[in-house]
């Protein structure tokens, strides 16, 4: 039998082998973990579809590797599991292309003396090439063949520059038929430089989750125009409400923190201003607005930024947000989390302030059109009631999509999150009565509360 990778998620094409946890001749079970796939910022186990023992191992750790690449071989024994392994191949084999409808436009071909710069061919037949639904549903709209476009992105992903690019080709190519048009869309790469002329260098390979989070970044940064705005606020109040609560928190086995008040304080900011919850649609050039409150929070790891997302924030108590954070740092950090924790965020916070610093320009967290970006509070004099006094003063920066969101939008926004952070509702901090019992806890044969 062959063991394929499967379809793992939407928009995930490709992954790079993390660890390889069997060797040649081992017997395995059925859903043993044979190897773990990095993919996005996730670390995805490939089970055994069946019990047998490991023929061939066809890749290495470190290796990158897309859906449908046959991964290792694997002996199933006669008669043992004939039905999973007819179910197995069934689900790796490409789907049958079916009859396209009458009303679908039908792919652009390239003209015959265009052929030079068409990258079709390089994915096996049945593999899609990789590229985001939206842009799939443009080309699919035009009637363009993704499968002939070029990526230039990390794994041959094709962005929305490379599908235009495609299309100015195609239009030179049918303007000047005597002359060839300009090589494929590739951007050319920065001159190398030899850094070991000016001194004593070490290299290493960037990891697959760094270069992850390059393509994401540049992504971003060179299709969404993003402007930051700054503000403070001040805690002193929002500290003392933590304090008063720490212990009945603790009692019930969390540990309360600023974020819970900060994620509730912006659901409720986020519901008076469902722009900075919206994304905008390229395909259709719709906005879509979102009934959900996801929220991202970014975890600073060793391996670098993730950004795991808090489902239904609006819909949970203080004391439920304060633990599931707990617990989704806690996965992020040793890489237990899973795609679907990484999935369906509709606006991110990132917070610095257990670091260190103040005021910085988060970069947006495409498709969402806004992120909070918190520096550490720190004491300063401020004026109250004409007086000055010592006040921990908080760093707010607010990055958002320009082409969404204006600015006076994003100043209403700050100012409404500023007060809902200094006149927080201690209602919302109390627990329930059903949350006072602390969580029981299994120890040996016994239960210890």
């Amino acid at each position: 039998m062959e063991i394929k990778i499967p379809h793992l998620a939407e928009g995930i094409s490709s992954g790079t082998v993390v660890s390889i946890l069997v060797s040649e001749g081992d017997a395995v079970k059925k859903d043993q973990t044979l190897l773990e796939l990095e993919t996005e910022k996730a670390v995805a186990p490939i089970p055994a579809p069946a019990a047998g023992k490991v023929a061939k191992i066809k890749v290495a750790q470190g290796d990158a590797v897309t859906i449908g690449q046959s991964v290792m071989l694997l002996l199933v024994e006669e008669g043992g599991d004939s039905q999973a392994q007819g179910e197995s191949l069934k689900r790796q084999a490409p789907a049958a292309p079916s009859e396209a409808p009458m009303n679908v436009p039908q792919p652009a071909v390239l003209p015959a003396r265009y052929e030079a710069v068409q990258a079709g061919g390089q994915l096996p037949p049945g593999i899609p090439p990789p590229a985001s639904p939206s842009l799939r549903k443009i080309a699919r709209d035009l009637g363009i063949d993704l499968a002939r476009v070029r990526g230039t992105e990390h794994g041959g992903r094709i962005t929305l520059a490379d599908l235009r690019d495609y299309i100015q080709q195609l239009q030179q190519a049918g303007a000047a038929p005597a002359a060839y048009p300009p090589a494929a869309a590739v951007r050319p790469p920065s001159p190398p430089v030899d850094f070991s002329k000016f001194g004593p260098v070490r290299r290493e390979p960037m990891t697959h989750l760094r270069k992850k989070i390059s393509e994401k970044m540049s992504e971003s940064w060179s299709s969404v125009v993003q402007v930051t705005q700054m503000d403070e606020v001040e805690i002193s109040a929002l500290l003392a409400l933590r304090n008063k609560h720490m212990a009945a928190y603790e009692k019930a086995g969390v540990k309360l923190t600023l974020t819970p008040f900060i994620l509730k304080a912006v659901v409720r900011t986020l519901q008076h201003h469902p722009i900075f919850n919206a994304s905008i649609d390229g395909a259709s050039q719709e906005i879509v607005f979102k009934n959900y409150f996801h929220i991202g929070i970014a975890v600073d790891t060793e391996q670098g930024l993730i950004v795991p997302v808090l489902k239904d924030v609006d819909k949970k108590s203080m004391l439920e947000i304060a633990r599931e954070v707990n617990d989704l740092a806690g996965k992020t950090r040793e890489r237990k989390i899973g795609l679907e924790d990484l999935q369906g965020g509709s606006f991110t916070i990132s917070n610095q302030g257990g670091i260190g610093g103040a005021h910085f320009t988060p970069i947006v967290n495409k498709p969402e059109s806004a992120i909070l970006g918190i520096g550490q509070g720190r004491e300063k004099p401020v004026v109250k009631n004409h007086r000055v006094e010592i006040g921990t003063l908080m760093p707010l920066c607010l990055s958002y999509d320009h082409r969404l969101i204006d600015g006076g939008n994003a100043a209403r926004f700050i100012s409404d999150l500023v007060q809902a952070l200094e006149k927080f509702d201690e209602s919302e901090v109390l627990l329930r009565s059903s949350e006072t019992k602390p969580l029981a806890v299994k120890k040996g044969n016994k239960v210890k509360k």
